[in-house]
């Protein structure tokens, strides 16, 4: 049976590309996108809600679909204020799962971060790590925090502290061997094919996957 998919974040860039998979994968005949903006993307599948993303939970009625993937997320350059970054990373996401919770939406995905924890001493981290925890505290049945390590790919707004980070890491990855194979950056693409995966995957029965399983999964579809 088509099957409907909701995308929290679609204007960014592992969201973007999920929308063109998804578009393109025929077990998808709607998909729901909620964000501020456009994505200036014209396809009969797609059905655009533009909203004010703080204020998500007036949207319940619309808020109705077979999963959820949530790839919001901000930048510390982006949004300096730890109130508004708070407000987007953690509080977004952790309404988004309320609602599919409510709204008996059994498949629930969202991009966290490799070194996740609620307890880190580093801000980032500790975000992250609350929104996994609250998330995860909804139940839902098929739930999927994806902790990727550095993201590649090419974003619209220019980053200057991912961009150094990129250079550096492409220049260390090779030695990522074994348990460190985590820590080797990701594209986006790799990202969103496996989330297309595990979403399809309802056997899977693991819930946090870190930077390293994501693109193993990606590479096996």
């Amino acid at each position: 049976m088509p099957k409907t998919a909701i995308i929290l974040g679609a204007t960014g860039l592992t969201g973007g590309i999920l929308l063109q998979q998804l578009l393109e994968d025929e077990r998808y005949e709607k998909i729901k996108l909620f964000s501020r903006n456009s994505v200036e993307v014209k396809h009969p599948k797609i059905e655009e809600h533009l909203i004010d993303l703080f204020k998500l939970e007036d949207y319940k009625d619309k808020f109705k679909a077979d999963e959820v993937f949530c790839c919001i997320g901000t930048t510390k350059s982006k949004t300096p204020d730890h109130e508004t970054y708070t407000r987007i990373d953690r509080g977004i996401p952790i309404t988004a799962a309320k609602l599919s919770k409510e709204n008996n939406i059994d498949t629930f995905l969202v991009i966290s971060a490799l070194g996740a924890n609620p307890k880190s001493r580093v801000f980032y981290n500790r975000t992250k790590g609350k929104m996994e925890k609250e998330v995860l505290a909804q139940q839902i049945k098929n739930t999927y925090i994806l902790q990727p390590s550095l993201i590649t790919g090419e974003r619209k707004e220019s980053r200057s502290f991912e961009k150094i980070g990129k250079i550096m890491l492409n220049f260390i990855n090779p030695f990522f061997l074994g348990t460190l194979r985590k820590y080797k950056s990701i594209s986006a693409e790799s990202i969103a094919k496996a989330m297309v995966a595990i979403a399809n995957s309802p056997e899977l029965d693991v819930q946090r996957i870190p930077s390293d399983e994501i693109k193993n999964i990606a590479h096996k579809n």
